[in-house]
């Protein structure tokens, strides 16, 4: 589609009721991606009421960090040239007033979409109509504590959650970076294969819940989904789910200098630091072992980051001096 009748002018319209959750659809590859625009097209089939609101830009690799923008779109425009150059800074595709873009690091996309374009979607402000938080699925794995931190998919999850709204982190592992129109619609596309994915898990989470009684998950808590490889050369088109852990064969970079250039090289290190159980049920297995498999790991999360009390009490014990009179 040419990008002048992709992109409109913010309309105050609001959307009608559906039948399901009111759903915020976010990523870090980009409103046009084929990963998130499938998983629109899911989960609005499931009766869901969804709004998209990505990056304008790919943002992988982000995290958490919060930039907002302070200008118009710039050269060379939205990703894959959804969006013209000197766009406002966000708006809508005029086709679908359901997709929207915005100029922000995935975490500041997140926010947005709960302060700024919810309240417009849904008629009524986020903590009033905001069921859940989909982010993703991402063009590529974030297993395991150290990606966690890295990836702005699960930034955008975990900016959601310390907001108070449930929120599902997914990455693929699929890590090829393409536009939504590359997609055919077959059955057997790795992005479509991942939104029936998404669709199921969204499915199990909701099941017997009203959520004008109660929450989808608990406060402070998220949910991180893997899925595995999906499409040609491999067999792998309905995974089962494994509950997990973020730790157990998780990995971090170790750095050497390369003999040749002199320059610094990244190599994967399964630490000792990254893969200590502190916290959760320690018998799950660890999500980057398990999701190198056809199967799709579920790791429960919180964004209390304090340490267990048998692990902390000592630790205070010892720099009690510091604290007297506390």
């Amino acid at each position: 589609m040419p990008a002048k009748t992709l992109v409109a002018a913010v309309a105050l319209s609001f959307a009608s009721a559906v039948a399901g959750l009111n759903i915020i659809l976010t990523n870090d590859d980009s409103w046009a991606s084929a990963n998130i625009r499938a998983t629109f097209t899911a989960l609005k089939a499931d009766g869901h009421n969804v709004v998209l609101v990505g990056p304008a830009v790919q943002q992988s690799g982000r995290g958490g960090t919060f930039v907002l923008p302070t200008s118009n779109i710039t050269a060379p425009g939205g990703e894959f040239g959804t969006i013209p150059v000197g766009a406002p800074f966000f708006g809508q595709d005029l086709q679908n007033q359901n997709l929207w873009y915005f100029n922000g690091t995935p975490a500041a996309t997140a926010a947005f979409a709960l302060d700024i374009i919810a309240p417009i979607h849904f008629g009524k402000p986020a903590n009033q109509s905001v069921d859940l938080v989909v982010s993703g699925p991402n063009e590529g794995n974030n297993n395991g504590p150290f990606l966690y931190t890295l990836s702005g998919t699960i930034g955008a999850a975990y900016l959601s959650v310390e907001r108070g709204f449930p929120a599902i982190a997914l990455s693929a592992g699929n890590n090829t970076h393409r536009s939504f129109t590359t997609n055919t619609g077959a059955k057997t596309d790795p992005a479509n294969l991942a939104a029936a994915v998404t669709a199921q898990l969204v499915t199990a989470l909701a099941r017997g819940v009203n959520t004008k009684k109660q929450r989808l998950l608990p406060l402070g808590v998220g949910i991180s989904v893997n899925l595995p490889l999906f499409g040609p050369g491999n067999n792998c088109t309905a995974p089962r789910f494994v509950a997990s852990r973020m730790t157990g064969g998780a990995i971090v970079s170790q750095l050497s200098l390369d003999p040749v250039t002199g320059f610094p090289v990244s190599a994967n290190l399964v630490a000792n630091g990254v893969n200590a159980c502190l916290n959760g049920n320690c018998k799950l297995p660890g999500e980057t072992i398990v999701s190198a498999t056809c199967q799709t790991v579920v790791s429960v999360f919180s964004v209390d980051y304090d340490a267990p009390t048998v692990v902390a009490a000592p630790v205070q014990a010892h720099l009690g001096p510091l604290f007297r009179g506390q």
